[in-house]
């Protein structure tokens, strides 16, 4: 089917485990985008926790305070619904949904939703839409146990496990709604510094499950002590070399913006952002010619 070139580039950062980083990738995923001139829209449809929604709070309140020209996307909350019925829930849900992402169709080129970390009605709806998903795990057997069923000898992967199975389900959605394809990354975050024996046999293991499941396996971003900082302050890594962003450099900040461009220039997303807003244009012009041409026909008639 043909893409509609309308709808905003959709990025799902979804995995069922939480403690994974997934508002930490979110914020700087969309802080990059902006800082690259596209035009971001996030959505939080974890309405409990609101983490992403707190992150953002937390981030005007810093541009009030510090009076300083950062880039802010435009955000909402897609919240659960309160009605008894599941069936009446989740039809209600889903019009949420549908209705935040009409929204920001011809105002966004990019919308970047931040998932629960549980299995939701909700949380596979947004997944169905995503064009990438982008999943940080740990490098813990624990985290991976989500993603596939590992043999505890050649750390090969015997079967899908159940968030697999999630991303499975809605690729075929996908497909049957609009004939689209899903980009899946996993992304390997909050790696330690040590070369510990379990380290290489993650990536051992992670470099199967890639194969056997046609993910791209990344790695994202260090642990380190500096996120939890800038999430007080609503910032990023890309903030804090502007003018009155109050934080004192350091070697840490530098080498942990050069993983978030290294993860950015992986994903690719300013190269397909680029490429749908060429295509749109040049539809738009085709079809401004095309109603020009009609309307002269007309009266010239």
């Amino acid at each position: 089917m043909t893409q509609n070139l309308h709808t905003p580039y959709v990025i799902v950062i979804g995995n069922e485990k939480g403690g994974v980083g997934k508002t930490t990738i979110s914020m700087h995923l969309i802080a990059s985008l902006l800082y690259d001139g596209f035009n971001v829209a996030s959505m939080d449809i974890d309405s409990r926790q609101r983490s992403l929604s707190n992150y953002l709070e937390n981030r005007a309140k810093t541009i009030s305070d510090k009076n300083l020209s950062i880039p802010m996307p435009s955000h909402c909350v897609v919240n659960k619904s309160r009605l008894d019925s599941i069936k009446a829930g989740e039809t209600d849900e889903q019009e949420r949904f549908t209705e935040a992402l009409k929204h920001a169709c011809g105002r966004s080129d990019v919308v970047v939703i931040d998932a629960p970390g549980n299995d939701t009605f909700l949380s596979r709806l947004v997944h169905s839409y995503a064009d990438t998903i982008i999943t940080p795990i740990n490098d813990s057997f624990v985290d991976l146990n989500l993603l596939a069923k590992v043999d505890d000898e050649t750390f090969r992967m015997d079967r899908h496990g159940l968030y697999s199975e999630v991303v499975w389900q809605a690729k075929m959605q996908r497909a049957q709604r609009s004939g689209g394809e899903v980009d899946w990354v996993i992304l390997r975050n909050r790696l330690s510094h040590v070369g510990a024996h379990n380290k290489r046999n993650m990536l051992i293991a992670m470099e199967n499950f890639s194969k056997r499941s046609g993910a791209r396996l990344a790695e994202g971003l260090s642990e380190r002590v500096i996120y939890k900082e800038l999430f007080l302050k609503g910032m990023t890594l890309l903030d804090v070399m502007g003018e009155g962003a109050d934080v004192s450099l350091t070697m840490s900040h530098v080498t942990a913006r050069q993983e978030l461009r290294r993860f950015m220039d992986f994903l690719g997303l300013a190269e397909k952002l680029n490429r749908r807003k060429q295509l749109r244009s040049l539809v738009e012009t085709s079809q401004a010619a095309v109603l020009s041409d009609s309307k002269e026909g007309i009266a010239v008639a």
